[in-house]
């Protein structure tokens, strides 16, 4: 009792001074955790909270194009309200695109940026072919949003942001020619003659390019922040895949020996493998098209959560997250998902 009313007389003394002197008085901390429970047991298992300093969780988005489905990302931007990631990310086509009609392009970004304002967290936007098929949407692009890509730093956590539309404008136009006579083609008869046009066949539809100017940018940020305790690269499509390619495996090469995560989309089919020993995942759709032939055609989420001891990932099927009343947010109940599982008389 003697060794109780002496700290208190200190403290009470250092409020005094504290006053006297102008500063705020000091204030005794709380532990985080309190109960009353004296005994040897207890019934919880243990106190060691998961509660590390610098821990941090982020989460993705997938493909919204190649026919956006009606309030999906509506319903995935309320979604990740109520999840409250730091940040958010995605692996591109944000907009359907496709046009060097600056009128539609910026109708088409007002649209997506009004939802994507709706997080609140920040949205960082990753280019994709839809976002950047022709050089005028490359100037759009920049218009707007500055560099195609980009790279930052969150609490001690790389993130390198790639283009994989990294081509001379002579090869995009003569991409987006080709793409565009094929867009034709499914219009006229479906998605089911998708095959029979040249752009299903053409390397482009496939796999990204990096150019050797990109690599550089990123080897330099890699040698810049050798402390990062884990790396992530965001891209959409998967620029290892392409014949021959030298500028991607630049920057692979750079990150050997450090921990990195790939992220890319574009398929709009989910899929892990590894490569390197890391983790390269594309993601699903996020209100795309779906393929009811792809048995991941879903409408996902990933969450992803960062600390010092590695990176732990999540995928929620957005048909799993709902409210406190049990409802999917915005009248999600009523949409279907996952393709493969539609009724034709539910929204897909």
């Amino acid at each position: 009792m003697l060794l109780l009313r002496q700290l208190s007389s200190l403290l009470g003394l250092l409020i005094l001074v504290s006053a006297c002197s102008g500063t705020p008085p000091l204030i005794p901390q709380k532990e985080a955790f309190q109960h009353d429970m004296t005994g040897p047991v207890t019934p919880w298992t243990h106190e060691s909270f998961d509660n590390e300093a610098g821990k941090f969780s982020f989460a993705l988005f997938s493909d919204l194009t190649g026919g956006e489905r009606e309030g999906i990302f509506g319903i995935a931007v309320a979604q990740l309200r109520l999840l409250r990631p730091e940040l958010i990310v995605s692996v591109g086509d944000l907009i359907e695109g496709g046009t060097d009609d600056r009128a539609q392009l910026a109708g088409e970004w007002e649209s997506f940026d009004e939802r994507a304002s709706k997080t609140r967290a920040p949205v960082f936007r990753v280019a994709g072919n839809h976002d950047l098929t022709h050089p005028v949407m490359w100037d759009v692009w920049e218009e707007r949003y500055g560099r195609r890509y980009y790279h930052f730093v969150y609490k001690d956590t790389l993130f390198l942001v790639l283009d994989t539309e990294d081509n001379t404008p002579e090869e995009q136009l003569r991409i987006f020619e080709i793409r565009a006579q094929g867009a034709l083609v499914i219009e006229e008869k479906g998605w089911g003659a998708f095959d029979e046009t040249e752009y299903a066949h053409l390397e482009e539809r496939k796999s990204g390019r990096i150019s050797a100017e990109q690599a550089d940018y990123f080897k330099q940020v890699i040698a810049q922040n050798p402390q990062a305790r884990w790396t992530f690269l965001l891209m959409h499509k998967p620029a290892w895949q392409r014949p021959d390619e030298e500028n991607f495996s630049q920057i692979e090469a750079a990150l050997a020996g450090h921990p990195y995560t790939v992220f890319y989309g574009h398929v709009h089919a989910y899929l892990h493998e590894q490569r390197h020993g890391r983790d390269y995942i594309r993601l699903g759709t996020t209100g795309g098209v779906q393929n009811p032939a792809e048995e991941m055609a879903i409408d996902h989420l990933t969450w992803v959560t960062v600390s010092d001891e590695g990176v732990d990932i999540a995928n929620l099927r957005m048909s799993g997250i709902f409210n406190k009343t049990g409802d999917i947010p915005l009248g999600g109940d009523q949409v279907c998902f996952e393709i493969a599982s539609c009724p034709k008389s539910v929204n897909h």
